[in-house]
This record gives structure tokens, sequence and C-alpha cells, in this order.
């Protein structure tokens, strides 16, 4: 029996879609990152019982966040992006946590830019407050050693495909290491929205809508380029046809960066996967904050089976709507440690 709700939020479901392929579904996959952070800095006495803690987000991170406060009995204070629902702003309210929203933005630098900028402006007249820097600190690796350790039970020490958002690099990044510790081979597969300048697509926007949390316009420190074997930047009307795909086909109802994650995952899985294998992808939320955005719109959704990406030999050429190219774990085109270097270690 679990002790606090977190805990069973936190845990995920693997999904056997077809033979191979699964999904590793989460209702709220943040959570158990930022449960496992909370309780790192409570141990070592970086926080106590009753501190604020405080981070930017653009909403699942947020309400993972809050939880982990709810169960720790600390204050909590976000600094959130435009895509934050009224859903998830009426649930922070009750669960304690303050948000602060920032303006209707179109604009992934700006939106993020801004994010950071007033962060810093909180941390300068409260320098009490700890900043939980989920971008930057390497905490937030740790709570994906759980979900590692339940895949080996599953799967047990067969190649893994392992395909999801970038984001903050803490999910796919943690996923990965923590299984390659166990001793399964593990090919990572990063998905990105078009803008992102993680891996070099910020010369491009998407005209229809930003794919929320799988992208930044600014380098963050807990993305190892290093360990990405290949990237998939997907658009939103893409993403958007693989949400709907998934729902329909799988009965899966899970957001915007998974329907971008399935979409590559499938086109991993018919070509890559080592015999044997199985082709894992990340579910890192429900649907239901896409209802309008995505699930309304599921007669504009295209034919999955019809979609291929450019097959690119060089990341610089990538191109909309979706692109493929291998990454062959090779540094970042970015500086992958700046804005990183005032921030602690895991201790």
């Amino acid at each position: 029996m679990h002790d606090h709700i977190s805990q069973a939020i936190g845990t995920p479901d693997l999904v056997r879609l077809a033979d191979g392929l699964v999904c590793l579904r989460f209702e709220t996959m943040k959570v158990v990152s930022a449960v496992a952070a909370v309780r790192h800095l409570l141990d070592t006495g970086v926080v106590r019982p009753g501190d604020t803690v405080l981070d930017s987000s653009s909403g699942i991170y947020a309400c993972a966040l809050a939880l982990a406060c709810h169960r720790y009995g600390l204050r909590c204070y976000i600094v959130g992006s435009t895509t934050v629902d009224e859903t998830l702003r009426v649930q922070l309210a009750v669960l304690g946590a303050q948000l602060e929203q920032m303006p209707p933005s179109s604009d992934l630098r700006l939106d993020q830019n801004r994010r950071v900028r007033r962060v810093r402006e909180l941390l300068a007249a409260n320098p009490g407050w700890h900043w939980m820097r989920q971008y930057h600190d390497r905490i937030h690796y740790l709570g994906y050693r759980s979900v590692a350790e339940m895949m080996h039970a599953e799967l047990g020490e067969q190649s893994v495909t392992l395909v999801g958002g970038v984001g903050s690099g803490a999910s796919t990044g943690g996923l990965a290491t923590a299984l390659a510790d166990l001793g399964v081979p593990v090919e990572l597969v990063g998905v990105q929205p078009f803008g992102s300048v993680t891996f070099g697509s910020e010369h491009l926007a998407d005209p229809d809508m930003i794919i929320a949390g799988i992208g930044s316009s600014i380098p963050f420190g807990n993305v190892d380029h290093d360990r990405y074997d290949v990237i998939h930047w997907v658009s939103f009307r893409m993403a958007l046809s693989g949400s709907i795909d998934l729902l329909r086909r799988h009965a899966v109802f899970a957001g915007l960066s998974t329907g971008a994650a399935y979409l590559a995952a499938r086109w991993e899985h018919a070509r890559t996967t080592a015999p044997g294998g199985t082709t894992v992808f990340i579910a890192a939320d429900t649907g239901h904050r896409y209802v309008d955005s995505v699930f309304r719109r599921h007669t504009e959704a295209l034919d999955i089976d019809t979609l291929r990406p450019h097959e690119l030999t060089d990341p610089r050429a990538v191109r909309l709507p979706w692109s493929r190219a291998p990454w062959r774990r090779a540094a970042g085109s970015s500086d992958p440690t700046a804005g990183a270097r005032d921030h602690a270690p895991v201790r």
C-alpha cells in the first residue's frame, strides 16, 4: 500500500502495443524525479521542512514538484509557462503551491527566457529559497533508477531502444544511464520539437504550436548529448497524428509529446530494433490537457502509416515536418553545461 498519492502517480506501467513495441506509460512522469530530488535534498540537509523550493515549468514538473512538496512539508513556488492550463492552475492552488504564469506567447525562446529571468529575480529577493534547477541539477536523474529496475525486471537484459522527448534530459538520460548500469544494451533515441536549441533546430519555427516540455531555447546542463544515438525532430501536426493514432489504435490517451515519441518509436521499431530487442517509448502524461488543442481536432489527423521522416545524414540539414538523423553520441552543438556551472552536483 502506498503512503502518499505521489507514489501511485509516479509508478508507470509497461503496455505492450505490438511484438517488440512497448509503451512506458506514466500518469505524471516527473513525479519520480521530483520526489527523489526533494527527498535527497532533505536527507542531505540542503532544505528542511517548511522551506520554499522554486522552479520553472511548462506543466508536468509543476504538478510533480507540488506533490513532492505536499508529501514532505515544503512550500512550492512555480514560474509557469504560457502553456499551463486551467486544470493544473486549480490543482496547484488547492495543493498550496503558488503559480506565477508567464503571459501568452507562441515563441519558445521568449517563454523560456522570461521564466528564467523571473526565477533569478525571485531568488535575488528571497535568498533562502532553493532553486530546484530541473534543467541543470543531476539530482533529477535519481528517481529514474527505480523505473529502470522495473523495466529490467519485466524485460530482462535484452537490448532496448529507448525513445522519448528530450526536454531537460533527465528522463531519457536517467533511464538510459540506469539501464546501462544494470547491464542492458541501450540505444537512445531523442525526440525534439522544431525551434529547440538542444540539438540544433533553433532556426526553424513550427508554424502550428509549441510542443511544450520536450525542447528548449537555452542550453540545459542535464542533457548529455553524447548519450543519444538518433534524434527525431517532429512537428505539431505529426505529433497530433501520432497522439490520435495511439488513442484510436491502442486506446492509450496520452499527451502531445507521447504522440511524437510514438511516431518515432514506430519508425525505429520497424527498421532498427535488434533481433530479440524491444523498442520502448515514454508516455510522459495523460492527454487531458490536450483535449482542445489536439483531441478535438482528431479529424485533422493524418494516416501515420503514410508518414515518413526526412532521413538525413547531417543533423544540420533538419527540416519540417519530420526529420531523423543519426547523432552517434556526439557532443552537443552548443555547450551542454552552459548555465549549469553554478549548480550543485548530486551529493
